[in-house]
This record gives C-alpha cells, structure tokens and sequence, in this order.
C-alpha cells in the first residue's frame, strides 16, 4: 500500500457544514457564506454568446478578466494573479512561502482553512489572541517567531465578521520583519469598501492582497478569486498554479459581473440593511451579535451547550447554521444573510429558543 507524507497522514479533512436535517423538512442553508441573490443579469447574455466555445481551454493568463478588474480598482492588470476563488491561492502561497522550516501566524478565530494550508505545506500554525473578536496588531506582533513566514489575516474577518482599519494593517507591516509575508484576505472586501481606503497599495515584495467573486458578486459556483502580488512573489506562485486553473464560462461570466458594478453594489448596501434588521431583532431579545461588515452575522449564544442546542432546534425545522468551534468560537453560530424569508425564518426559532432557554 502506497503511504501519504507524513504531515498529510495526520490532517484533518477540510469540515464544512452537516446537511443533517429531518426527512420533508426543506433544507434552508445559511451556512455557506453564499449572495443574498444571484449574480447579475449580464452574466447570462455574456454566456450566452460564448457558449459555443467551450472546447477551447480556458486563456491561461485570464486576460479580459484581468483588464476587467485592473479598470475597476486602478491597479496594474500584470500584478494581477487568479485562482479557483481565493482559497486556491491561499493554498498556494502557504506551498510557496511556508513549510517545514517557516510557520503561519493568523488571529486566534481566523478563517479555518489558513490553518488547512499550512498543515498542507508542513507548516506549523500559529495563533495570536484577538479582542472582542477583533484581529489585535499588537497581540500578532508579540506571537512572531523567528521561524514565521506568513501572517494570514482575513479583513473583514470570517467567521467574526469584524474588520480593522487600513491603518492598523499598515503599523502591522510597518512592525514586521521583511521575510514575512503578509497577505491581506479581503474575500469580504467589497462590503466594507466604503469605509477606509483600498489596501492595494500596500502590496510590496511582502505583502500581498486577495479578493474573491465568491461573496458580494453572487459568484460562488463559477469559482472565481484573485490576488494583487509584486512581481517577485508572482513568479514564484505561477510554478505551482494550473495553467487552466479557471474555466472559461466561469472567465466569461466574471468579466460581465465586475462590469455591473452597480448590481453588486446595491447586493451590498441589501446585505448592509439585512444585517443592521437581524442584529436588531436577535439583540432585541437579548443575543449577542457581533457587528458584521459581511454577508453574514456571529450570533452569541454564551456556552458550546447553548449553541448546540440551538442549532439542534434550527436543523430540526431544516435550517443549516454553521457552528464555530473549529474557529475557536464553540458558543457562537453563524448565519449567512440569504433569503430574507429563510433569515426571517431562522430568526424566529432562535427566538422560540431563547424563550424556551430565558437564562442563555
């Protein structure tokens, strides 16, 4: 029989949310981070008229997709590198830049899957504390180590949804060694846009920023992220990428949804106002909800039992939150703001919770 490598053997397989609930019950899933609604319009016109073509491969060096983007944010299209959404280039960077011998330091409740890279890599995972759910630049700088290699901070954060200001971010690095890589996780990014500057230009030889389609543009299943890199870390990150990583459709339809800028940015400001209305109602009755500049809300429910018997009542009326004990957060749940009638729904038996548990 045929071994994996030793660091691979001792993984834990990626969890991602349990689709448990009763037979007949419809399943309502607010657990995947998913668009309130679906992508633009133009994406159909634009698949439509490329449809015939999909027995070319895919442009290896995502060329329209790049311009695209290079035109929205006013940065240079060759700093530009694409993935399979920004967990692939995640992945990617923690082959690259970490193993064995250089470790990734992230925020105590950071997005799970920082953790996943670097046990890929062979890489030792660091945390450091955060406040009140909030990533702390000077908790992280205390957590350096000589052998640190990379810093992974989601902002806004999955799965807190809290943010800190660009001028946090630029202390970090200022603070930083210049062998650390920081790489900036902005999959959330255009949700919080309109409060503090972009970030891309603090991309340098160590620092490095990704985005993602996934969440604000409703793009979730044509897999599609990207990341601003300086050229020396691009370079290195093309030796281990797929040269038709990206599928052509998938490029087509990414090209036509950042073109309706306006589309995703009304998707925003709903999710903005979804979330201010489920805050409202859930505190209201006396949970804690962490203020969220997501698509998605971190509801408190003070111990792990709570949560657990929260979300046992929610699956049993087929409503799927996700539980955040991997993210260090086994008392807290989170919900996806997706169809207000399911968020609407989840929220009155969360209710119904709280009156049947008045001390939680």
């Amino acid at each position: 029989m045929t071994h994996p490598a030793k660091h691979i053997a001792g993984m834990a397989p990626y969890a991602l949310s349990k689709f448990d609930i009763p037979n007949g019950k419809r399943l309502i899933s607010l657990s995947q981070n998913e668009s309130m609604r679906a992508p633009s319009p133009m994406i159909n016109d634009a698949i439509d008229r490329m449809i015939n073509n999909g027995a070319l491969y895919p442009d290896p060096e995502w060329t329209d997709l790049r311009s695209a983007l290079a035109e929205v944010h006013g940065i240079d299209a060759d700093a530009i590198l694409c993935g399979t959404g920004s967990l692939d280039l995640i992945g990617r960077i923690a082959h690259v830049f970490a193993g064995p011998t250089r470790s990734i330091l992230a925020p105590e409740h950071a997005y799970p899957f920082f953790r996943s890279a670097a046990e890929m890599s062979g890489a030792r995972f660091d945390t450091a504390p955060e406040k009140n759910a909030v990533v702390d630049a000077d908790t992280l700088l205390q957590n350096v180590r000589p052998d640190t290699g990379i810093i992974f901070i989601a902002n806004p954060a999955n799965p807190t949804g809290t943010r800190i200001p660009k001028r946090e971010l630029q202390r970090l690095r200022k603070n930083l060694r210049d062998d650390i890589l920081l790489v900036i996780d902005e999959a959330y990014g255009e949700f919080a846009d309109h409060l503090d500057e972009p970030t891309f230009d603090m991309v340098s030889e160590n620092t490095a920023v990704l985005r993602t389609l996934s969440k604000a543009y409703g793009m979730a299943g044509y897999r599609v992220g990207w990341g601003v890199f300086a050229p020396t870390i691009r370079a290195e990150l093309q030796k281990v990428m797929n040269p038709n990583n990206i599928a052509y459709l998938s490029q087509v339809a990414a090209v036509a949804a950042i073109t309706d800028q306006a589309y995703m940015r009304e998707t925003c400001e709903r999710t903005a106002e979804m979330a201010a209305a489920a805050t409202h109602e859930l505190s209201t009755v006396g949970f804690k909800v962490y203020e969220s500049f997501t698509n998605f809300i971190l509801i408190d429910l003070k111990t792990a039992d709570h949560a657990i018997s929260a979300e046992t009542m929610l699956l049993s009326e087929g409503v799927v939150l996700r539980s955040q004990a991997g993210a260090g957060l086994p008392h807290c749940l989170r919900m996806t703001l997706g169809q207000q009638e399911d968020v609407s729904f989840a929220i009155e038996i969360l209710k119904k919770w709280k009156q049947e548990n008045p001390d939680a």
